[in-house]
């Protein structure tokens, strides 16, 4: 965008003497982060309404982006950089000795999301803007995020995430676009005209208000949408006769009941209140989606029958899975489409991203539930199931009755989301090569058999306009000097960095940058932890979900067997390493949460102990999210991506740790597969069970964990140090950890691959002291990084489930 520095900064100090009514030396750092914010709003919104103009023009086609989470990151820096005016900003800032990067710390993280599943919905919507797709999300407005996370006495303790408590600048509230979505009550049958109607009665009206944020593409003049909604009452703020009988409770109590749909990012699903809740975000935010789609479409004048060469729909996981009824439930009841032009239209529009391989993470409702909160969808549901069943039966597999039941979406009382999704969509995929291999030929094999049209792989990726431009400028401007600039909007560019694996200036350069980094985490963690890291150790990184099969036990466990290895001999040679932990458990997640306590247990033991000459340091740190990976990733020097083999369907973070220059140590899960065919077997460090050998100890029950805590030495010393008072803590404080791993079996495989694991850490020592390996190393990793784009990926979704075009360059 052309706008020189004295425009723009007229305009900006006139927008914070309007705003604050302060002269500006009196302006807080929020009133300058606040009044920015609004005039970068401003300079994008004829982009923004061009954008949607010209999409309804040409009627171009549009994909919907359906996600329970969105996790952005703070826009500021993000959207003055896509329009062009970084530096006009700093340069006007100089001018008036503001300072830029502390007014955009001011800005919050958006708490719409948890981990990798909404950065990757996060990163999609910035690969769709900066591709011209006219691609949009679609999600809920939570007043609070996941929690905020404390850490008190090594324990986590959650704090409401207070997200939108000093505004959000980037929103733009839609109330005339709201929508009605109904839930429970009766559904009734009636004849009309010879039409059979279902009459949705004594239902529960919830309003749903969009929110509109603009999502600009990088330097090319598109801005797309993500709407997210909010719940109101349709009734007004409180009942006053009810109130005025001092029944102050009581009064507020049904407007309460429906904001707590868009109150907290995943409410505890342990008990039935909170599985409700659960279920009615998700069927809100889809009913409440899609009614506005629909709604638009009708407005072209275009016919109902070609929805679906107009939009895509597509399900995040299975968390929108009711979008496939809803939309049947909108053509039928409200549009008069007969059924199976309804299927039709459904199937054509529909699409759906698996992200889970474990059986248990694939979402399942009970009947009663699903039946009493949605007494129509489920009518709809019951439907779609009864017809599927009857081809399956009458298919030329000839289906037994107990296959058709494994592969019914409702049954054992419960109605089976990801089921539905497969039946209702007409693409089903898979987010890496290996991920896609196990859905097709283990956990839904029935499916593929089926339907094997359907299935196909799209490797996650990552925006490198987020994690490599604005996170890492110092590393985006050496490789700028090297190879130009072309990787700024093709990052397959990337590769020719190859040319440099041997030069000796390059890789000190590159090795100068990654320090520099690494001192700038270093301070961050000194301001925000007290706690002192050395820049000169390695920085050894594991930041991800808290989850048994992501295996922060098998990181901690080897950093005490490293621990013990240096009291046994304190000058063995290993260079000094500071292990960097960070990652949120759910709140019901008991273990999880004690994997916490062990981690910083473990940091208060070996951080305090003066014989081991600080060789060792452990960090916890503490509410890991966006902004904090922004700083953390570009510092980092090893990635530690060591799920269970089959457990993990892809990971993003082993990309954007890859993009920065970092060495993965991994298992063969997930994208690592896919990352050590870019890169070379001497450019990764690989250890532990493959995924066939995975299989057959599952499948043999062969495997007994006791056997080699009573053979490996090394295993037995940690675990007993578990509960023998080694970790000043209690006998039980970490029983259940201990348990785990020997009473109930070691269900992840993490004694199994302890002594592969720290085989592989040794490896990465000895390759960190050679300066020439470990640099060529990281070159390496990031000239390959650039087919991880989620530029890439979205070129794929467009070509091949989408049918969209994208822009040209």
């Amino acid at each position: 965008m052309e706008v020189t520095k004295q425009e723009f900064l007229k305009a900006y100090i006139q927008r914070l003497k309007s705003e604050t009514a302060k002269p500006i030396e009196d302006t807080t750092s929020w009133d300058r982060y606040h009044a920015l914010g609004s005039l970068v709003k401003e300079y994008m919104i004829d982009q923004w309404l061009k954008t949607l103009s010209d999409n309804k023009k040409i009627h171009k086609k549009q994909v919907f982006y359906f996600s329970m989470e969105f996790l952005t990151g703070r826009f500021l820096i993000n959207n003055l950089r896509a329009l062009g005016m970084c530096q006009v900003v700093k340069d006007a800032f100089d001018e008036i000795e503001f300072d830029l990067e502390e007014i955009s710390e001011i800005e919050k993280d958006q708490g719409l999301g948890n981990g990798g599943l909404g950065r990757l919905a996060a990163c999609f919507l910035d690969s769709m803007a900066s591709l011209g797709m006219a691609g949009h999300g679609v999600g809920i407005r939570y007043n609070y995020g996941l929690f905020e996370q404390k850490i008190v006495n090594g324990y986590q303790v959650e704090y409401p995430d207070r997200w939108l408590e000093n505004r959000n600048v980037w929103e733009v509230k839609k109330a005339d676009k709201s929508v009605v979505v109904k839930f429970g009550g009766e559904i009734r049958q009636d004849v009309i005209n010879g039409r059979q109607v279902f009459i949705h009665e004594h239902f529960e009206p919830v309003v749903a208000v969009p929110y509109d944020t603009p999502i600009i593409g990088y330097l090319n003049g598109k801005v797309n949408t993500l709407r997210l909604w909010s719940a109101e009452t349709t009734k007004r703020e409180f009942d006053f006769s009810t109130f005025s009988r001092g029944e102050y409770l009581q009064a507020f109590e049904q407007k309460h009941s429906v904001e707590a749909i868009s109150q907290v990012l995943y409410p505890n699903d342990s008990y039935e209140e909170g599985r409700l809740l659960r279920l009615k975000q998700e069927y809100f935010f889809v009913s409440a989606g899609l009614q506005g789609i629909v709604r638009s479409f009708k407005k072209q004048g275009l016919p109902m029958t070609n929805l679906s060469d107009y939009i895509a729909v597509h399900i995040n996981d299975t968390h929108p899975a009711v979008a496939i009824p809803e939309l049947m439930r909108i053509l039928i009841d409200q549009e008069e489409v007969p059924w199976d032009v309804a299927w039709g239209i459904t199937n054509r529009t529909i699409s759906y991203t698996n992200h889970t391989i474990m059986q248990e993470a694939m979402e399942k409702w009970t009947v009663d539930l699903y039946k009493k909160l949605l007494p129509r969808i489920y009518m709809i549901t019951e439907e779609i199931n009864r017809r599927f069943c009857v081809d399956l039966e009458s298919s030329k597999f000839r289906y037994s009755p107990d296959h058709v039941a494994k592969m019914s979406i409702i049954g054992d009382g419960y109605v089976k989301m990801a089921n539905l999704a497969i039946v209702g969509s007409h693409s089903v995929n898979g987010v890496a090569k290996l991920h896609t291999e196990i859905l097709k030929n283990k956990e839904l094999k029935p499916f593929y058999d089926y339907y094997p049209e359907k299935f196909n792989n799209k490797t996650n990726g990552i925006t490198h306009r987020r994690w490599l431009l604005n996170s890492n400028p110092r590393l985006t401007s050496l490789i700028k000097e090297a190879i130009g600039d072309k990787f700024v909007f093709d990052p397959s560019e990337l590769e020719k960095l190859n040319a440099f694996q041997n030069d000796s200036s390059f890789k000190r350069k590159l090795a100068d940058v990654k320090f520099a980094n690494k001192e700038r985490f270093a301070k961050y963690i000194y301001e925000k932890q007290n706690m002192q890291i050395d820049p000169h150790s390695i920085f050894d990184v594991q930041v991800k979900r808290l989850h048994e099969y992501k295996r922060q036990t098998l990181n901690i466990l080897q950093i005490m067997h490293m621990y013990n290895e240096l009291l046994e001999n304190p000058d063995l040679d290993i260079p000094p390493r500071t292990f960097i932990f960070g990652a949120k458990a759910a709140p019901g997640y008991y273990i999880a949460k004690q994997i916490i306590k062990l981690i910083n247990s473990v940091a208060e033991l070996v951080n305090n102990d003066p014989r081991i000459r600080d060789k060792i340091k452990v960090v916890f740190v503490e509410n890991y999210g966006v902004s904090i990976a922004e700083i953390l990733m570009p510092a980092a020097e090893v990635s530690e991506q060591i799920s269970t083999t089959t457990k993990e369907a892809s990971g993003t973070g082993n990309m954007k740790f890859m993009m920065n220059g970092a060495i993965t140590i991994a298992t063969l899960d997930g994208a690592n597969v896919e990352i050590l065919d870019e890169v070379g077997i001497d450019n990764i460090v690989i250890f532990g069970l493959k995924e066939q050998e995975v299989y057959q100890l599952y499948e043999s029950g062969a495997y007994r964990s006791i056997e080699l805590y009573r053979d490996v030495p090394e295993i037995k010393r940690v675990i007993d140090q578990l509960t023998n008072g080694f970790l000043r803590a209690s006998e039980s404080e970490f029983s259940i950890i201990r348990d785990s791993l020997i009473q109930h079996n070691d269900e992840y495989f993490v004694l199994k691959d302890f002594m592969s694991y720290v085989a592989a850490q040794g490896r990465v020592g000895h390759y960190y002291q050679d300066f020439e390996l470990w640099n060529k190393m990281s070159v390496v990793n990031i000239a390959q990084s650039g087919v991880f784009s989620s530029d890439r990926t979205i070129a794929e979704y467009a070509k091949d489930i989408w049918n969209v075009p994208i822009l040209k360059r």
